[in-house]
């Protein structure tokens, strides 16, 4: 089982803050999960497809390649900017 956050405008235009799915042979890296989780429709294409995607792996920032494990946690959020 992997957690997986979703944050700011994300979790607005996806309507869900997290969830939990079963890790299974098909899911061996944080992009594996983005391609199952864009396979449910087009809000979900158009929001995880973004080129800005950011992703983190147990809090720390990753890249969409990172391996994951069962028990991890995935978050997807937006760029964010800071002054």
């Amino acid at each position: 089982m992997i957690l997986i956050n979703y944050f700011a405008r994300y979790r607005e235009q996806l309507g869900i803050g997290g969830e939990k799915i079963a890790l299974d042979d098909s899911l061996r890296s944080v992009g594996d999960l983005r391609t199952l989780l864009m396979a449910r429709g087009e809000i979900w294409q158009a929001v995880l497809g973004e080129n800005s995607l950011m992703c983190a792996l147990n809090q720390d920032l990753c890249n969409l390649d990172a391996p994951i494990e069962d028990f991890d946690e995935i978050a997807f959020f937006p760029q964010v900017t800071g002054g």
